[in-house]
C-alpha cells in the first residue's frame, strides 16, 4: 500500500520526531511504500531516512523550486512544477493519507484533501488518518466536529477522517481499514 505522509519540513520537538520515526519504521515493516514531500530536512527528512534505513520503499514528490533539497536516497523522486501539482501527486499516489504535525503547508495539504473529499474528487474509500501527537490536532478535531454538528461538513468527510493518538494506532487503523 502507498502511504502518503504530510508533515513538517522543519526540525521540531523530539516528541514529534520520535513519532515520525515510529511511523516510518511501521510503514517499512508492513511492506508499504512511503510517499512524501521529497524534502531532505525536518520531519520530511526524518521520515524518509528512517523508512529507508528500515528497508522501506521511499517515493518523494518535490516541486521544481526546491528540487536541490530533495531526499537523495529516495527510490523514486518525482519533480513537479509547483506545490499545487505536488499536493495533487501526493494525494493521487497515496492509498491512504497520514498527517503528522506540521505548519501551514501541512494544513494546506490536509484541507486540500478534505475539500477534494467534500467535492467527490477523492476516491470514496481513501482514508485520512491524523496522528494527534500530544494533542497537536485537538483544536482542529474540535473545529471539524463543530462544523459537522452545524451542517458545514458532509457526513462522508467526517467519516473519512480518523484521529489516532499514536503512530501505532494509526497503522492499526490503516491495516484494518486500508485499501
Amino acid at each position: 500500500m502507498n502511504i502518503a505522509v504530510f508533515c513538517s519540513q522543519y526540525d521540531v520537538a523530539e516528541k514529534y520526531r520520535k513519532d515520525a520515526e515510529t511511523l516510518a519504521r511501521l510503514i517499512a515493516k508492513g511492506g508499504h511504500t512511503l510517499v512524501f514531500g521529497g524534502f531532505d530536512e525536518g520531519l520530511m527528512g526524518v521520515i524518509a531516512d528512517t523508512a529507508h534505513r528500515a528497508g522501506g520503499r521511499v517515493v518523494g514528490i518535490i516541486s521544481e523550486r526546491i528540487k536541490d533539497s530533495a531526499y537523495k536516497l529516495a527510490d523514486e523522486m518525482v519533480v513537479v512544477r509547483d506545490t499545487l501539482e505536488m499536493n495533487q501527486e501526493l494525494i493521487g499516489r497515496g492509498d491512504v493519507i497520514v498527517v503528522l504535525v506540521g505548519g501551514i503547508g501541512t494544513l494546506n495539504e490536509l484541507t486540500d484533501v478534505l475539500r477534494m473529499k467534500k467535492n467527490g474528487l477523492l476516491d470514496g474509500t481513501k482514508h485520512i488518518v491524523i496522528v494527534n501527537t500530544d494533542g497537536f490536532y485537538e483544536k482542529f478535531k474540535e473545529q471539524l466536529e463543530k462544523m459537522n454538528a452545524e451542517g458545514f461538513l458532509k457526513k462522508e468527510v467526517m467519516d473519512a477522517v480518523h484521529f489516532a493518538d499514536t503512530p501505532e494506532a494509526a497503522m492499526r487503523y490503516i491495516e484494518h481499514n486500508g485499501n
